[in-house]
């Protein structure tokens, strides 16, 4: 059990990652490009923290709860990568390798 969510820790960990890098890029651009990016790179790196959170977890319900903060995390996220793709602020193709 601790392997599959060290895993999970581990993918959450490098989204993370690749969701910083593209935020900087975001903030090179001028006007809304740096809006969404503040947008983005709170949920975007939250995910990871609850579900890194889950794993000193007091109690089940403790762990449920930060798992599902994670995901709604992830949704906002999600949300965030499809706005960005639709506005062509940022071409889809270079969201493949945010999206792993």
């Amino acid at each position: 059990m601790t392997s599959h969510y060290k895993a999970i820790t581990d993918r959450t960990f490098e989204f993370a990652i690749r969701i910083v890098k593209l935020c900087q890029v975001l903030n090179e651009s001028p006007g809304v490009a740096q809006t969404l990016s503040k947008q983005l790179i709170k949920p975007g790196t939250s995910t990871g923290a609850n579900v890194e959170e889950s794993q000193s977890a007091q109690s089940t319900a403790d762990f449920v709860n930060k798992l599902e903060i994670a995901l709604k995390e992830a949704k906002e996220t999600r949300y965030w990568l499809r706005l960005l793709i639709a506005t062509e602020l940022v071409p889809e193709g270079r969201l493949v390798s945010v999206l792993g």
